[in-house]
This record gives C-alpha cells, sequence and structure tokens, in this order.
C-alpha cells in the first residue's frame, strides 16, 4: 500500500541540532498538535497553524545554543512539559512557556543527549551517563565510548527502567543502575535510538552513522535482534527516528530522517519486516522526524525540522487543484488570502534588504567603520565507507556556499559524487617546495547549501586534509576545517577477528605509560576514542575497508602487541610508532613476529579485486575499436558473443573505471609494498628488483606472482 504525501513549509528558526524538536499531545483526537522546536540562538519556539498560518504560543529569550529537547510529565499524565538543555543546564517549561525548571547538572561538559521520564531526568555528555531523581543524583557511568543518543525502557516484564546507551563503538549499552548489564553489538556506529512503542515495551529502534536501520528487543540481561536494514542504496546516516501510524493500517510506521535529506515511511508488512512505502528528499540534512496533525485537523503528516531551522511538514492533505491544460485553477479564500499576505511580506523583506544594504555602504564607508566578519555555522562530517573504501566529507553551512578549496598535504585521490552538482578545478602543485599534493577547488550553484565529496588516502602516508569555506555573504569571509588523514587511514573498528589467519606480530616495550601509548594508538588509527580507557589493559580490532585485512591492537602501561595477516600494516605501525616515541625521548624494545604465509595469503586476498580491474582496463580499452567497428559494419551482429556484451555494457563500463581513478596503481602500489616489506624484516632492500616486479605484474598471474615473492 502505497502513500502519497505533500510538501508544507510552516516556518524556520535558527540552526538546529539533533531530536530538537517535538509535537505536544493533541488537546483531542483529531485535533491539531502544537510544535515545540529550539535551536542554537538558544531560542524555544512554540507555534501551532491557524486558518494556515504559523501562529507562536511562546518564544524564549536568546542564550545558550540548545543541544537537544525532550517533553516530559506526570507519569499516566499527558507529557507535554518541555524540556531543554543548553551546556549542563536543563530547563523545563510548560506548554504555556512558563518556566518552572532550571536545574545545573554540573558537568565539566555540554549534555548531547537527554531523557525525561517522571522525575527521572537521564542526561549524557561525551563520556559520561548520569541519572538523577528529583534533581538528586542517582546513577553515574563513564563509557568506554563517545554516546551519541540515550533512551529509558520500562514495561510490565521489566523490573526496573533499562537505560539504553548509543554508543560510537558500535555497541549499544544497557544498564542496571551504575553499572553496566550488558552491550548489544551493531552494525555501525549508532548514532540515534528511538523506542518503537511510545506507551512502553521493549522494543527500541537504531538508525547508525552509516544509514542502517535496525530493531532490538532488549531484555533484562539479553537482547534480541528482530531484523535490520541495510543501506543498499547509499543513503546517507540516519539523524533522527519516530514510530507513527501514517498509513492508517493501525501498525505504528517507522519514520526516518537521513543526513543527505532523505525523509522515509517504513511500513510493517505481515511478518513484521519493515517495507519502504514512502520516500521523499529535502536540500539538507533532517535533524528532527515526528509524526502526528499539525497543519489541518484529520490530516496526518510527517513533520520534519532540517539543519537551517526549517519545519516542513509531508501531509496526507492535497495541496495542489488538479488541473487540464486549458482549465483555470480555482484558488479558496483562504490560499487567496495567503498568497496576498506572502506577497506583502516579501515586498517588506525587500524594502529591509534595501535599506540594510544602504546603511551597511554608508558604515563601511565611514571614517570610523569597523570591519565585522559575519558568523555562520558549519555541519561537516567526516567518514570512512565501508563499501568502497573512501572518506565521505560532507559540509552544510546555513547560507549558499559560493565556492570551497580542498588542500591537502598527503596524496589523496578525489573520487566523483553524483549528487555533486558544483564544478571542480585543479591547480598544479610542487609537493617538494610548498608542501601540497593536492590544491582543488569547487564553485557552486546558487542555493548550494549542502556539499559532498570522497576522497581516497594511501595507507602508510599520513597528514591533513584542509577545506576552506566560503559562503555567499558580504564581506566575503571563510571558515577552515582540518580532517587528519592517520596512517592505517583504511582500517575501521570492528567487534572480533579471524584468529585462524596467518597473522604476524609486533611487540613494543617501553618505558611508556597507558596515556601515552593509546594516544599513539589514536595517531595511527581512525574510530579510536580520545579518552584514555578506564582499567589497566585494552583490546581493538580493526579490518582494512580495502583488503579485508585485520589488527588486532592490545595494549597495557610500558607493553603493546600488534597482529595483523597484512605485513604492510605491521610495517606502518612499526615505522610511525618509532617516530612517535622518538619524538618524546621514549626507548623502544621492538621485536617482530613475522609469518611468511601471512603475505601469500594477503597476495590471495588481493587477487580478485587486481584481477577485476585488469579486466576492466581491457575490456575499456577494447570499446573505442568496437564502436568503430560497430559504425562500419552497421550493426554488431558479426562479433562474438563476448565483444557485443562489451558493446551492450560499454556505458556501464565506462562509469565503473571513471569512479575508481588509479585503482591500478593502487593495487600495484600495495604488492610492491608487500613485497619491499617482506624482505625488509628480513633485512634485506629488494627495491632493485620492483621493476621486475612490475613486469609480471603487467602480465599478471597469480602463481608466477606467488614465485617471484618466494624466490626473490
Amino acid at each position: 500500500m502505497e502513500i502519497h504525501l505533500n510538501r508544507v513549509d510552516y516556518m524556520q528558526v535558527g540552526v538546529t541540532s539533533q531530536k530538537t524538536m517535538r509535537l505536544l499531545p493533541p488537546m483531542g483526537k483529531k485535533a491539531t498538535q502544537k510544535v515545540a522546536i529550539a535551536d542554537h540562538d538558544g531560542v524555544l519556539t512554540c507555534f501551532g497553524m491557524k486558518k494556515g498560518e504559523a501562529v507562536p504560543v511562546f518564544k524564549t529569550l536568546p542564550g545558550l545554543k540548545i543541544g537537544r529537547l525532550d517533553l516530559g510529565g506526570v507519569e499516566g499524565t499527558p507529557q507535554e512539559k518541555i524540556f531543554v538543555c543548553s551546556g549542563s543546564e536543563v530547563r523545563g517549561f510548560t506548554k504555556k512557556g512558563k518556566q518552572f525548571l532550571t536545574f545545573e547538572a554540573n558537568l565539566t561538559e555540554s549534555i548531547n543527549a537527554m531523557h525525561v521520564s517522571g522525575a527521572d531526568l537521564f542526561v549524557c555528555a561525551s563520556y559520561i551517563y548520569n541519572h538523577y531523581c528529583d534533581c538528586k543524583d542517582q546513577d553515574y557511568y563513564l563509557s568506554g565510548d563517545k554516546i551519541n543518543d540515550i533512551v529509558c525502557l520500562s514495561s510490565e516484564n521489566l523490573s526496573r527502567v533499562v537505560p539504553v546507551l548509543a554508543c560510537q563503538d558500535r555497541v549499544l549499552r544497557v544498564l542496571k543502575g551504575s553499572e553496566l548489564a550488558y552491550d548489544v553489538e551493531v552494525p555501525g556506529p549508532p548514532s540515534v535510538l528511538e523506542l518503537y512503542n511510545k506507551d512502553g515495551g521493549e522494543d527500541i529502534i537504531y538508525g547508525t552513522a552509516d544509514g542502517k536501520l535496525g530493531l532490538v528487543k532488549i531484555g533484562e540481561s539479553s537482547a534480541v535482534s528482530k531484523w535490520e536494514i541495510e543501506n543498499d542504496k547509499k543513503k546517507g546516516g540516519v539523524l533522527c527516528v519516530d514510530t507513527y501510524d501514517i498509513i492508517g493500517d493501525g501498525v505504528g510506521d517507522i519514520l526516518v530522517g537521513r543526513d543527505d535529506g532523505t525523509v522515509e515511511v517504513y511500513g510493517l508488512d505481515s511478518s513484521s519486516e519493515p517495507t519502504l512505502r514512502f520516500e521523499h528528499v529535502l536540500s539538507e540534512s533532517v535533524t528532527s522526524i515526528q509524526g502526528g496533525c499539525v497543519g489541518k485537523e484529520s490530516y496526518d503528516e510527517v513533520l520534519t525540522a532540517t539543519y537551517t531551522g526549517w519545519v516542513t511538514g509531508l501531509t496526507t492533505e492535497a495541496q495542489k487543484a488538479e488541473a487540464g491544460p486549458g482549465d483555470e485553477v480555482k484558488m479558496s479564500k483562504e490560499t487567496q488570502s495567503k498568497v496576498a499576505s506572502l506577497r506583502a511580506e516579501l515586498e517588506q523583506l525587500q524594502v529591509k534588504v534595501l535599506q540594510g544594504r544602504e546603511k551597511y555602504q554608508q558604515s563601511s564607508q565611514s571614517s570610523t567603520a569597523v570591519s565585522a566578519v559575519p558568523v555562520f555555522s558549519v555541519n561537516d562530517k567526516f567518514t570512512l565507507c565501508q563499501d568502497d573504501a573512501s572518506y565521505s566529507l560532507t559540509l552544510e553551512v546555513q547560507t549558499a556556499i559560493d565556492n570551497l578549496l580542498l588542500q591537502s598535504d598527503v596524496p589523496i585521490d578525489l573520487l566523483d559524487v553524483d549528487k555533486n552538482s558544483a564544478v571542480v578545478s585543479f591547480s598544479e602543485c610542487d609537493s617538494e617546495t610548498n608542501g601540497n599534493f593536492l590544491l582543488a577547488t569547487y564553485r557552486c550553484q546558487a542555493n548550494t547549501t549542502r556539499l559532498e565529496l570522497k576522497v581516497r588516502s594511501i595507507e602508510g602516508q599520513y597528514g591533513t586534509l584542509q577545506a576552506y569555506i566560503t559562503p555567499r555573504l558580504q564581506p566575503k569571509t571563510c571558515q577552515v576545517r582540518q580532517y587528519p588523514i592517520k596512517p592505517l587511514s583504511l582500517h575501521q573498528r570492528t567487534h572480533s577477528i579471524d584468529q585462524d589467519r596467518p597473522m604476524n606480530r609486533l611487540s613494543l616495550v617501553g618505558q611508556f605509560s597507558f596515556a601515552e601509548i593509546h594516544s599513539w594508538v589514536v595517531f595511527c588509527l581512525p574510530e579510536v576514542p580520545e579518552k584514555t580507557p578506564a582499567g589497566e589493559t585494552i583490546t581493538f580490532h580493526f579490518h582494512n575497508t580495502f583488503l579485508s585485512t585485520q589488527l588486532e591492537a592490545t595494549y597495557c602501561k610500558g607493553e603493546a602487541h600488534f597482529r595483523s595477516d597484512n605485513i604492510s600494516t605491521i610495517s606502518i605501525l612499526s615505522d610511525v610508532l618509532s617516530k612517535e616515541a622518538t619524538k618524546r625521548k621514549i626507548n623502544l624494545n621492538i621485536s617482530y613476529d613475522i609469518n611468511d604465509e601471512s603475505v601469500s595469503h594477503t597476495l590471495k586476498m588481493i587477487h580478485p579485486k587486481l584481477e577485476y580491474q585488469l579486466l576492466l582496463a581491457k575490456k575499456v580499452q577494447l570499446i573505442d575499436a568496437l564502436k568503430e567497428l560497430q559504425v562500419h559494419e552497421g550493426n554488431a551482429d558479426f562479433l562474438i558473443p563476448e565483444y557485443r556484451s562489451i558493446l551492450d555494457e560499454s556505458t556501464f563500463l565506462l562509469e565503473e573505471y571513471k569512479k575508481q581513478p588509479a585503482h591500478l596503481e593502487r593495487l600495484y602500489g600495495m604488492i610492491t609494498d608487500l613485497f619491499i616489506d617482506k624482505f625488509k624484516f628480513k633485512g634485506q632492500n629488494v627495491k632493485t628488483k620492483v621493476s621486475s616486479l612490475l613486469e609480471i605484474l603487467d602480465n599478471y598471474d597469480l602463481n608466477f606472482l606467488l614465485e617471484f615473492f618466494n624466490e626473490a
């Protein structure tokens, strides 16, 4: 059963954070609901709709940026009290706007997640969870990685309220008081949690930063995963989730908002499996999503709030009158008055803009003129994509972007992104004199507020990627954002590794503290929490997104062990950790345990990728000649089936080849590094034999390659 929803924009507030908009409970069964939304200016706005116009109920004065908003109230009554957090302070407001609570949590960091349940307040800063009851301390927990969200379960089947934390290390942590009851592994870093049934129950929906969705049933001592939805279409990360019966079949539907602007509605089929029923794409990231009735009585809708503060509804009410080619569209009196008031408002705004420009021109030319740099917010995300081993850089600005300059002091490849309409131009770089390996400028089309780029790094080469963002503002101003490219940049955290693979070991012993060795691991590898872990020893597991090799890091004060089935990973770690120790004048005792079988194992893992790329390159070389033959002969019937299929798939083959610039060279480079590293650990320099290795790769055969590695 498909649904049709029509877009309607209600109002715009300031820049918003994740989960800062909620719908207040309706006064009657089919009555419209009030909307509460908070922004970065510190303003909490509550509004309702009257005759198609957004009418404010109340609006607070500006203050500190509001990071979260939740609804609460006495248990068993409508949850219509509004709670917001700014910094480490929580404030409570009635539905009329009267402030009844100011509570200072005395946390050293800002609150980034909050849940209110009756007299209980649950707040989380980066790594810290606190539970207060009637504003008095109850429980405290220090998480092993950053906390992104929190929900609390209460049900007849549970003897207590169960807090669940969504943590960056791909884990949901289920708490019991101040202790960890157990944790639940999820397929990506969870960014948002939501109760499937708002009236209670044990089911939790989670959304991940890499775009996956799942439903987990939480018990007191264990959890059961009910379903997962993969992100096959490479949509954005999930920022917000809600449940509401928008289809009207009596079963709660799942509403999803993503950071690429996608809004989705999933319905549950007879076997309780989710099916996509509706999709709409907004031009900016969706920070909050709610299901309810806002615009008109009896018409359900999906309400969204975006990064720049637009409150938009996707309503079941028909918005457009259907008209034939020669028909006149008759507008209702309500619509006519709305159009007239919008025109009047537009004229007033145009006059204000002209007056503002004149005032600015006069003040800028006066002798006492002071240049004021306009402040603008940038929402950026730099994440490793597991599917194609590339980094996705997403930049979102509250105003239109004029241009973006990318500068890198390490070799990286820029990959094509379909959604990106900006025009890119490259400048020549002289890496020896000024250290630049990449200088690229993106010129954006008018009204582009969101830009998505993809880059691929080379492991072993590390440095910084810098983005200079210039919006369409006067006077011209620019913000610089920096993104570290780490030595093992293509590695991603994983829950476990295959212990049966042939592994190489690197061991370090020295006078270093737990905090020092942890800071070195943070420097080398992505997705490691910056905060030094609790306890005396820690183990992390990683897998290489490009080659699918693996790494295990175990370390404590004065001792560290790294195991990997890729000898080049061990070599990179050895070089970087030695440099870091030398900088701090720490003597290291380094030992290696090299397994020769691991080299042939890694070559066999590279084999399918290399074979595919070589075949792709050969096919692409044939396309032009085959097309010429086809034109000359009038058709392609005379060609053998293999060549005919190349012609049929030519568009796909060229696209695939274009998507993977320097892919073959990258694989050649990895095999060359593997060859050099194998013999480096044996104390031999084989750089003179690299030319022979490249000849073998040009006439590639896996058996010849394995023989060459063993005989060299």
